[in-house]
């Protein structure tokens, strides 16, 4: 990933968890293995882990612990009221922004 793509990335990963979230509930490295699948190759675990930490405190999610085979139990996140009504605002903002883009990629041309 490039230097511009990392920071686009940082602008937009908080709103990308919480639309993982909103599909199901999951845990750190769940989501940090969905992001890599989807191409997000150089996100680092604990960059994600210090996300749900923010959006915790935030208090966009609730947070259950289940017991792992392997160690410490998990932290499972859901998205909560709060956190979907955030991510609405997050959606509309994407859209606002996407289409002026598009209209001074297009008027670019």
């Amino acid at each position: 990933m490039g230097k511009q793509m990392t920071e686009m990335l940082k602008g937009t990963l908080e709103g990308m968890v919480l639309a993982i979230l909103s599909m199901r509930p999951a845990y750190g490295y769940e989501i940090t293995a969905w992001l890599r699948e989807q191409g997000f190759s150089d996100i680092a675990e604990g960059t994600v882990y210090a996300l749900l930490v923010r959006i915790e405190q935030r208090g966009f999610v609730d947070v259950e612990k289940i017991p792992s085979e392997k160690g410490p139990p998990r932290k499972v996140y859901s998205l909560n009221h709060q956190g979907r009504e955030y991510l609405e605002e997050f959606w509309r903002t994407w859209s606002f922004l996407g289409e002026r883009l598009e209209q001074l990629h297009e008027r670019g041309r």
